[in-house]
């Protein structure tokens, strides 16, 4: 992924359900972020707060089995930006 360049994914959060129940959603979440890190090639990730409300959304014990995303790396004065939002 180049910078400046816009990509949806779909990730699948399954392995999620294998953490204990109250922390099931926490785990989803450190999940999405170490896909765009490995996937956009970059250390840091910023997660929209649409993205995280829809992990959330159903409480921290049922967070969905895959979530679609769209990540955009960008360069802003010599710092590069990975936004990770939720895609429509």
């Amino acid at each position: 992924m180049q910078v400046g360049e816009e990509r949806v994914y779909v990730i699948p959060l399954r392995d999620a359900k294998k953490a204990p129940r109250h922390k099931r959603a926490t785990r989803a979440t450190r999940m999405v972020r170490a896909f765009v890190k490995k996937h956009a090639k970059t250390k840091d990730v910023t997660l929209s707060k649409k993205l995280n409300e829809k992990v959330w959304e159903r409480g921290i014990e049922h967070p969905p089995s895959r979530i679609r995303i769209k990540v955009k790396k960008e360069k802003v004065e010599e710092e590069e930006i990975t936004t990770a939002d939720l895609a429509d």
